[in-house]
């Protein structure tokens, strides 16, 4: 029989909530709702009041697109042939489970990343990581496979900061290359479906990761708006491995933005791990303003903070800048972090911390 500790059950029950308001408020379908005014004359109220030091919003390219670019260099030559290669596994891949439609052809799409962190008491670390997805048309376009780091899967998509305000540093080795292989080892078929009904968009993956460690996850999200400028989106992870056992992430975001404006956004997060069972339940909590000056690139600035249930309730806190751009080709992007924390788990003062990503998209 199937034991859920009790930390990761009322972390299930608590974030399913979220959900379920969702839920009742896509069928009483109310566009409006006092929270979501007061927050929207709250942030509006204020912005009027900051100076706009900034450049205004905007969506400019400063790189030339793929296609001028596809056969301008040696590099971008092997990026063209490495595109196209994976191009053709996907293809080849639909093809096992059905007669391929021309019209709707697989695709696949994957990034490359080099993540690079410094501190003061951790030194440099250097991280590879790999993560891809191939749609199966062939099954109804419900059917995917997704491979390589599955814990990008775990944050919000709209997350400015790159690293998660619980990780850390667990090797005095510059280079672990036993955590990355795990990291980069997990391999699943992802379902995908929505609830139209309900709005709520839901996957669920049965692979394997980490060399041998069997698992199933499943993950459901919401996108709802409660004002005008005021949209609020809950996502709820529920992960159990052979090996790692249970594994419980919630997220949720609520966020203001005007057309051609910058949005303000708060961020919250608590997760559960069999896996790090000494911390018990563990949070974290971001508050950020973004901007966009030009496409594809990202400007965001804020305070974030994290603890847990069995450690520091309030671990640590501080405040950050984030920016990210496309560099030289609109396939090949850096992102640069730098944050001011401290960590009273480790005993330590706050210091600058820095984490670079430099990623490649075929």
């Amino acid at each position: 029989m199937l034991k859920i500790p009790l930390s990761c059950g009322l972390l299930l029950l608590s974030a399913h909530s979220p959900l379920l308001w969702a839920e009742t408020t896509a069928q009483a379908a109310p566009e409006r709702n006092a929270l979501g005014e007061l927050i929207e004359t709250t942030v509006e109220d204020w912005g009027e009041r900051v100076p706009q030091l900034l450049p205004a919003q905007s969506d400019r390219a400063t790189v030339p697109p793929q296609t001028e670019t596809e056969d301008a260099t040696k590099l971008d030559q092997h990026h063209g042939k490495w595109r196209r290669r994976i191009d053709t596994w996907a293809h080849g891949i639909d093809d096992w489970f059905g007669e391929p439609d021309p019209d709707r052809p697989a695709s696949a799409n994957v990034r490359l990343m080099l993540d690079q962190t410094w501190s003061e008491h951790e030194g440099y670390h250097v991280k590879p990581r790999i993560r891809g997805r191939i749609k199966l048309p062939t099954l109804e376009r419900r059917f995917s496979v997704v491979f390589g780091d599955d814990s990008l899967d775990d944050q919000l998509a709209t997350s400015s900061q790159l690293q998660d305000n619980h990780s850390a540093v667990n090797s005095d080795k510059r280079y672990d290359a036993r955590n990355t292989r795990e990291s980069n080892q997990s391999l699943a078929l992802r379902w995908s479906k929505g609830m139209k009904n309900i709005g709520v968009d839901t996957d669920l993956d049965l692979g394997v990761r980490s060399g041998d460690d069997v698992y199933v996850r499943a993950k459901a999200s919401k996108d709802w708006r409660i004002a005008e400028h005021v949209t609020t989106r809950a996502e709820q992870i529920y992960r159990y491995g052979i090996d790692s056992k249970h594994y419980v992430r919630s997220n949720f975001e609520i966020k203001h933005q005007r057309d051609g404006q910058p949005f303000i956004a708060n961020q919250v997060d608590l997760t559960y791990a069999d896996d790090d069972q000494d911390a018990g339940i563990s949070w974290g909590n971001t508050v950020l303003r973004e901007h966009q000056f030009f496409k594809g690139n990202r400007m965001s600035y804020g305070i974030s903070a994290s603890g847990s249930s069995k450690k520091s309730h309030f671990n640590s806190y501080g405040p950050f800048v984030s920016w990210r751009q496309p560099f030289l080709r609109d396939w090949f992007f850096v992102q640069a972090d730098v944050n001011y924390k401290n960590n009273r788990d480790e005993d330590r003062d706050h210091e600058i911390g820095t984490f670079v990503r430099l990623e490649a998209i075929f």
